[in-house]
């Protein structure tokens, strides 16, 4: 793979205001397998200026031109698919079969989706004597992590395309390349200049001054809660709309009726998807006294199955976070029934898929994001104490739950104060609303919600 030594601004890659560059490294081998531009203020603005420049007429394109330019960028990023996948591997670390069906196949789909409701979306209703228009909001300044590179990126650079809305993408500084492929995809799909702009560059200098340019109509971020505060407080000060999709503590509930191994086992995958390293992962398992124990003992060896199919997590800095919780774990009182603090390799990134039992709701490992392959099991006494647990952390953003009736699995989940729950292992939709309750965050990504973020509605009374 080939790291550009450029920006991509107003239609083709320039020069960086600075020299300072970002390392990319292989979380595999711990080896820099790239450099991009570490952008700066100056290049922000300029970011900007081109996209504030191209909003006009990118808004006064039809809604079917748009259409036809993001199917044409699915296209592009279907021709990319393999070098997609092969890019996340090497800079994230994930096994290149994850890559391939997880990191490149769902912002596929979710581009094409965007393109089927750039076509078909009302842009205007008629509501009793008015006229109701849904306009784009205007220049988008897109923050996205490093968890799920291409999917976080599409998931906002597309339907903020569809809405006719101007974008300047902030990518993470660990996974850079991939967004660069995402570039040259929107280029070849014959994007007008300035439509889409790319900065890279680090998030306290590059995407600060996103957040705080006064050209920015609306900030849309994906990443922890604390960062999604400093954004907010940003944006509140400027009066400036906000999508912000934060953390999560996700709680799987198994029912006493359900099928406890496959609970169990799917609960376990879910967890060690992507090396833990996604904001909804079902972290934490209750169950149920009488089944508790055999519970433990199904995840426990279900764990013990990832130890060379998982890939490590992305920095060493995350590693050391990682750890420190499992340590604060143990320490706390909670038993370790699988992995542990210990490195499995000498070199790399690595964590072991790790499960605790014997943990309460007040514990830390139970309250706070990890962000790794560790998985907390609960127990609980019935129905209402489960639910007292589910909803019992400042998140609210996925779940599950499982039960050998679906109606029974409904309606505890229609109790439970979470953005997305999945009923016993439901599919992933990309048209269903995403986002989170409480300090999981603000407004919806994916489908018509997602695309309702990046429209401000105008009345014309008759």
């Amino acid at each position: 793979m080939k790291a550009h030594d450029g920006l991509y601004i107003d239609g083709a890659w320039r020069p960086a205001a600075s020299r300072d560059t970002i390392e990319v490294v292989n979380p595999v081998d711990e080896q820099v397998i790239g450099r991009v531009p570490a952008g700066t203020a100056a290049d922000v603005d300029t970011a900007v200026r081109a996209a504030r420049a191209a909003l006009p007429a990118w808004t006064a394109t039809p809604p079917a031109e748009r259409a036809a330019r993001l199917t044409a960028l699915r296209d592009a990023l279907v021709a990319r698919k393999e070098e997609i996948a092969e890019t996340v591997t090497a800079e994230l670390g994930s096994p290149l079969q994850f890559s391939q069906a997880v990191h490149a196949g769902v912002p596929i789909a979710v581009a094409g989706s965007y393109a089927g409701l750039a076509a078909t979306h009302a842009f205007e209703e008629k509501v009793g004597n008015s006229t109701v228009h849904h306009e784009p909001v205007g220049v988008v300044g897109a923050i996205t992590p490093w968890n799920y590179p291409l999917h976080q990126i599409v998931a906002k650079v597309a339907p903020a395309l569809a809405a006719g809305c101007t974008v300047v993408l902030k990518p993470a500084e660990d996974t850079p390349l991939t967004a660069q492929l995402f570039a040259e995809a929107v280029h070849e799909a014959g994007v007008p200049a300035g439509v889409f702009n790319l900065v890279t560059g680090l998030g306290p200098v590059a995407g600060q001054a996103l957040a705080e340019h006064p050209d920015v109509d609306l900030v849309s971020f994906t990443g922890s809660t604390a960062v999604g505060r400093r954004i907010g407080a940003v944006a509140g000060a400027a009066v400036k709309k906000v999508a912000l999709e934060l953390g999560g503590k996700s709680a799987n509930v198994i029912l006493p009726s359900a099928d406890l191994a496959r609970a169990v086992n799917v609960g376990v995958a879910n967890v060690m998807s992507n090396s833990g390293q996604t904001c909804s992962a079902w972290t934490r398992m209750l169950v149920h006294t009488d089944r508790y124990e055999e519970a433990v003992e199904l995840a426990a060896a279900a764990a013990a199955k990832y130890g060379d199919r998982i890939g490590p997590v992305v920095s060493d800095k995350q590693r050391t976070r990682v750890r420190s919780y499992i340590e604060k774990g143990i320490s706390e009182g909670a038993r370790l029934v699988a992995g542990g603090p210990e490195s499995p390799r000498e070199t790399g990134y690595f964590v072991s898929p790790t499960v605790f039992a014997d943990v309460t709701p007040e514990m830390t490992i139970a309250q706070e994001e990890i962000f790794g392959p560790v998985l907390t099991i609960l127990r609980y006494l019935d129905d209402e104490d489960a639910l007292r647990i589910a909803n019992g952390t400042v998140y609210g953003l996925a779940g599950a739950v499982w039960a050998g009736d679906e109606a029974e699995a409904v309606a505890f989940a229609r109790r439970m104060d979470t953005g997305q729950v999945d009923i016993n292992g439901g599919r992933f939709n990309p048209l269903a609303p995403f986002g989170g309750y409480k300090q999981s965050g603000v407004g919806r990504e994916l489908g018509a919600h997602g695309l309702a973020e990046y429209l401000q509605t105008k009345s014309l009374q008759f």
